[in-house]
């Protein structure tokens, strides 16, 4: 009985030592894919800066402000449809949380299918609108636009808005940032926007939509970079503990094997002498 549940073990620690090699295996495979993309994304996000920057400092020359009014508020979340990247996605969802809370007139879009996730079950009524396809291929201005077409299209009115994303600081950390969103219409009353000049309803219109969309861009390179050093550090990680446990599961089955054969020795001592006393 004794020799049956020691093979046994032994047949079970052998599989779960054969399935932590083949994660650890996907664990690295997935390490070294995602330093190439992150090395690409980062170079692609020192020339996705300047939209950001650009359409943020108009506002702030302008002075632009939040509309008055009870329109209510609109976040943009900005994330992606895949994990394994440590609390990437989970920080966004819950400022979303924590502002839906803070004003129940609030209204989501969500870029990616992550944070749609998150937020779904308990307030799946103030998701306005989810694009979903994103982050599988690095985000160009032309999927930017098609958002911003698409929630213009959809003619949610606002009074107050933001961008919430994660900015990339170094390879292991980010920083959950929001930027300011404005209307056309708060953008239309500033109070400094005389100061530029041949600026018509149609031309604030345009800039209005252009600026929605470049800054959809920058937040879209940003979150894509602080995603693929969160998944590489994370991969890292999880590589490194898969092999702390291969190591104890290695220490653990040749302890195994040991007891067993050394018990199957003392057996058959044991019969031997039984024998030798019988005769």
């Amino acid at each position: 009985s004794q020799q049956v549940r020691g093979m046994a073990t032994l047949k079970m620690i052998s599989i779960r030592l054969k399935s932590v090699k083949n994660i650890q295996k996907i664990t690295q495979s997935m390490k070294m894919v995602s330093a190439a993309k992150y090395t690409k994304a980062e170079r692609e996000l020192k020339l996705a800066r300047p939209y950001g920057i650009g359409a943020q400092e108009f506002y702030k020359k302008a002075e632009v402000k939040d509309e008055e009014g009870e329109k209510g508020q609109l976040i943009i979340a900005v994330s992606s449809d895949r994990g394994l990247c440590g609390a990437v996605h989970s920080s966004i969802g819950r400022i979303v949380k924590t502002d839906i809370a803070a004003n129940p007139n609030t209204k989501v879009v969500i870029v990616g299918d992550k944070v749609r996730n998150i937020l779904q079950r308990l307030y799946a009524k103030n998701i306005a609108m989810v694009v979903t396809e994103v982050g599988r291929k690095p985000a160009v201005f032309g999927d930017a636009a098609l958002v911003a077409q698409s929630i213009i299209n959809s003619g949610i009115e606002f009074s107050k808005g933001k961008i919430l994303f994660n900015a990339f600081r170094t390879v292991v950390s980010f920083r959950t940032t929001e930027m300011p969103l404005y209307s056309q219409n708060a953008v239309a009353n500033a109070s400094k926007l005389p100061v530029y000049d041949s600026l018509d309803s149609d031309v604030i219109q345009s800039y209005t939509e252009f600026s929605l969309a470049s800054l959809l861009f920058y937040s879209m390179k940003e979150y894509a970079t602080s995603e693929q050093s969160s998944r590489m550090t994370a991969m890292d990680n999880a590589s490194k503990n898969a092999g702390e446990m291969i190591d104890k599961l290695t220490m653990t089955f040749n302890r195994t094997r040991q007891a067993v054969i050394t018990r199957e020795l003392i057996e058959i001592i044991s019969g031997a002498a039984a024998l030798e006393t019988k005769n």
